[in-house]
């Protein structure tokens, strides 16, 4: 049997491309390999027809049983698996959810363009949440320079406007995808069947800090700023009976060929991006796999093409190889829109480099001179021996549009949708 344990030095799993000391806590066994790895095993092992049974099982009793109400809530966006989920809720398990979507603001057209084709395609009501921008601004401007991050309101936005939906309608069953913590590092087993809490959206989802977490004396947030984050009390929570599953404990979660499938069949449309190898995720949005990739670099030593490759070469569509060399090949490529961000916020680029400058970790960033930075961050560390990267990629990702296709893309702040 295997021994968990976790490492003093910096050791990296031998199948996939994480580290041990991984930001959402990860553990390798005795040969080496990681517990996100680990638990990927269980999806060639689980039985899945079992497991949709006790999906089918599990929201029965959520059913609206005269028709006045919805049975569910469901996230989405205009990217990542938000296609897939409204497949299985709405196709699949014959469920007539509420979608809800926070608008995060840095919106390009290709998100807004996957975000009306959905409502259209799955014929779903939506609610769209267009917190006042003046605050998201504010908001911003003080996660950036308190932790480091431009997507804060984002993640807070996207986690608890469900939550608060769910609340106000008196819809207790929310309908998320996949765990990040199992997906990633396996945080937990599918057959835990984990649901969302507000710890785990503090700890993880918000980098631990909560709204009221960023009012302080010497900062310019207010009350006004932040209430619409804040996460419904527990006793609300009761009077409903909220709960939020997971799709991924149920279902076996493949996020490429999800997305091929909804390509074929519903339309959902991609793009390339500079800094990763996979066109499907997040082309809703200016700075996810740009500057707020960026920033991930700057203090964990990795970016999410190291996640990418790490999900693959689970998947067995690359070799280990193959997956370093990609992370290399990428995570040094420059963040595109920041021109897009600085006048958004209101600020300089070198006011902006000042600021993301000062989250650099120093345990994978050096400074030999001003202006000059050396990275050893987990792609520098590993053996260069392993690496063979002769241009091509092993699983391949099509791309059918670009992020945005006007001359001078914008963010689109209130989005009307396209016909």
């Amino acid at each position: 049997m295997s021994v968990r344990r976790t490492c003093l030095t910096p050791l990296f799993c031998r199948r996939c491309l994480y580290r041990c000391d991984h930001p959402l806590g990860l553990v390798l066994d005795d040969e080496g390999i990681c517990s996100g790895c680990r638990i990927h095993e269980e999806k060639d092992s689980l039985d899945w027809t079992a497991r949709w049974e006790r999906l089918k099982a599990l929201v029965k009793p959520y059913r609206s049983r005269d028709g006045r109400n919805y049975d569910c809530i469901v996230p989405v966006t205009g990217a990542h698996d938000s296609y897939f989920i409204v497949h299985v809720v709405k196709e699949r398990l014959g469920l007539n959810p509420l979608l809800v979507t926070y608008n995060k603001y840095f919106n390009t057209e290709l998100g807004i363009r996957n975000l009306a084709n959905l409502r259209i395609r799955f014929d779903c009501d939506i609610l769209v949440q267009h917190v006042n921008p003046a605050s998201v601004r504010r908001v911003t401007r003080a996660t950036l320079r308190q932790f480091g991050s431009i997507y804060w309101h984002c993640f807070a936005g996207q986690t608890v406007f469900p939550v608060q939906t769910a609340v106000r309608y008196g819809v207790p069953l929310i309908i998320w995808g996949a765990h990040q913590g199992i997906e990633q590092v396996g945080m937990f087993s599918h057959e835990h069947e984990v649901q969302m809490t507000r710890r785990y959206r503090k700890d993880h989802d918000l980098m631990g800090q909560e709204a009221d977490d960023l009012l302080s004396m010497f900062d310019t947030l207010t009350e006004d700023d932040v209430w619409q984050y804040r996460y419904p009390d527990d006793g609300k929570l009761d009077d409903v009976g909220v709960v939020g599953i997971y799709l991924g404990n149920y279902v076996r979660w493949d996020p490429k060929a999800q997305h091929e499938q909804m390509m074929a069949a519903h339309g959902y449309r991609t793009a390339r991006f500079a800094r990763t190898f996979d066109a499907y995720d997040h082309v809703d949005c200016f700075n996810y796999l740009h500057l707020h990739d960026l920033l991930k670099l700057y203090k964990h030593g990795y970016s999410k093409v190291t996640d990418h490759a790490s999900r693959e070469i689970r998947y067995g569509r690359l070799t280990r190889a193959q997956g370093l060399a990609l992370a290399r090949r990428h995570e040094q490529q420059p963040p595109e829109y920041v021109d897009l961000f600085c006048e958004w916020l209101g600020v300089t680029r070198t006011s902006l480099q000042f600021l993301t400058d000062l989250h650099r970790n120093p345990e994978y960033w050096s400074q030999p001179e001003p202006g000059r930075w050396t990275f050893r961050g987990w792609s520098t560390l590993q053996d260069a021996t392993t690496v063979a990267d002769d241009g091509t990629t092993a699983c391949a990702f099509a791309a059918t549009d670009v992020m945005d296709s006007r001359d001078q893309p914008s963010y689109i702040i209130v989005g009307k949708g396209h016909p």
